[in-house]
């Protein structure tokens, strides 16, 4: 049985963990190709090997940059970076080299958009909010334990050192989220922003975004926070939002049955739906960081952040706002259409060849997105150019062919690569709306069918769905419906 909530409210602080898509580590030159032999990219430096000496990459700092400034950060000119300490399988020097007290860059006001939840988890009634970003600092990322068999039953454990070195954005948020569902969304729009903006390929799947919540309950009115736990390995948005979710009533439950919470890192287990526990809760000062020896202090010059912050496109939020208002969306509509930097594109690129934005957006978001989705692809590699979907919308606009036509037009342009023009000639699917040939083929349906004739006129209205199905059915398929409907009524009254 769930807890009583109402009288606790739920403090939530978040740390997402970016890998930044460059070719090489952050401090050698060894790839960061995901998928290749297990220890193949590694070199003296990332092995942590005595005598071997960092060198930074200038293009992590400039991917760092672009994720920064898309988050709304302020770029500190001048930032340490620093040793933190600790032991761990996957860490092979001992230390992790990353910044602390001097940070890349801090201080960011971020405005998401948020939605309330049914059960389901279905979104309704979005709204604005801001989240303040404490940091955004780079780092070198740990190698990967991968383990094998049962616990306690031929278990054994691998390193991975390939991961070693890759380059990290760490974006750590003020305790700013009071409930999982916001802390759903902020993950999301973080994802999609860095994507959006190249600083990282933000893929859970792949591990190259990972997320960690620290998550606390209060009595409400209380101004003190409660103890912290630390969720690790979360790596899906959906999986985090359970382990919040779960973890707020274990708070609550231990807490009004006068048990107490222990500062601890948990992990989240997805074949039980539930976190369990995995260490006591480290402070800062057990990592003994020191200003890093081997690497002098990044110093960034204005002109450098300014022309990083030309290169940047048009950002999502700004961009769903804009499609909001410029071509009468709903938010939720134009948040669908900017979840993705190419699907933005192929939107707006659809909408000059069809000049129907509504009616592009819906063609989009039904028949469009299911058939990417079913080939594996996004929209830039779609095998329906933006200008023929276009196409196909003012097509249909003109009433050469049905909406349901359409459909079955669609999937085989998917198919085919063809354009709308050419499979409706092939197929023969040219509506006609001559209302004399109309009016003919109603003749002769109306003709044919005396007694339902004499039934609709008296007062079986049900009927007229019967004589547009006979109209339909003559004119095999090619009549408009629009006017077979317009037509057959003012024939029916007689």
């Amino acid at each position: 049985m769930k807890p009583e909530t109402n009288d606790w409210e739920t403090i939530i602080g978040l740390e997402v963990h970016a890998q930044l898509s460059t070719e090489s580590k952050i401090f050698c030159g060894c790839s960061t190709r995901f998928g290749d032999e297990p220890n193949s990219n590694t070199c003296p430096v990332c092995l942590g090997l005595p005598g071997a000496l960092p060198v930074l990459n200038r293009r992590a700092v400039e991917l760092g940059m672009r994720a920064a400034l898309a988050l709304g950060l302020h770029i500190n000119e001048r930032s340490i970076f620093a040793r933190k300490n600790y032991f761990y399988p996957d860490l092979p020097k001992g230390y992790q080299i990353s910044q602390y007290d001097q940070p890349f860059s801090a201080n960011g006001t971020l405005e998401i958009m948020t939605a309330a939840r049914d059960e389901g988890g279905h979104a309704h009634d979005w709204k604005p909010m801001t989240i303040q970003i404490t940091r955004l600092h780079l780092e070198e990322d740990a190698g990967k334990n991968v383990h094998e068999g049962l616990p306690d039953v031929d278990r054994f454990s691998y390193i991975d050192l390939n991961r070693a070195g890759t380059p990290l954005a760490e974006i750590v948020t003020e305790p700013d989220f009071r409930s999982s569902w916001q802390a759903y969304d902020y993950v999301n729009h973080v994802r999609r922003a860095l994507h959006w903006v190249g600083a990282s390929e933000a893929d859970m799947e792949k591990g190259n975004l990972r997320c960690e919540a620290n998550v606390s309950v209060r009595r409400k009115g209380d101004t003190t926070f409660g103890t912290k736990v630390e969720l690790k390995n979360l790596n899906s948005v959906r999986f985090m939002q359970k382990a919040i979710e779960f973890e707020v009533e274990r708070h609550i439950k231990t807490l009004e049955e006068g048990g107490r919470l222990v500062q601890e890192t948990r992990l989240w287990d997805e074949r039980l739906n539930e976190t369990r526990a995995m260490r006591s809760k480290e402070e800062a000062h057990d990592y003994r960081y020191f200003p890093e020896p081997d690497l002098p202090p990044l110093v960034v010059t204005k002109e450098f952040v300014e022309d990083v912050r030309a290169s940047l496109p048009e950002l999502p939020g700004p961009r769903a706002k804009r499609f909001a208002e410029t071509y009468g969306l709903s938010y939720a509509d134009a948040g669908q259409l900017t979840s993705d930097r190419s699907l933005a594109d192929y939107y707006e690129a659809a909408v000059e060849a069809s000049a129907n934005a509504r009616a592009t957006a819906n063609w989009i978001r039904s028949e469009l997105i299911r058939e990417l989705e079913n080939a594996g692809i996004t929209a830039d590699e779609s095998p329906i150019p933006a200008s023929e979907l276009g196409a196909l919308v003012r097509i249909i606009d003109e009433g050469e062919i049905s909406g349901k036509q359409g459909k079955d037009v669609l999937v085989e342009m998917f198919a085919s690569g063809k354009s709308a023009t050419a499979i409706v000639e092939e197929r023969g699917l040219v509506q006609v709306s001559d209302t004399g040939e109309i009016d003919r083929v109603i003749d002769e349906v109306i003709a044919a069918n005396s007694n339902q004739l004499e039934q609709y006129r008296s007062g079986k209205e049900a009927l007229f769905g019967f004589f547009v199905g006979q109209v339909m059915k003559a004119s095999k398929g090619k009549a408009n419906p629009k006017v077979v409907n317009e037509r057959l009524r003012e024939k029916l009254k007689g």
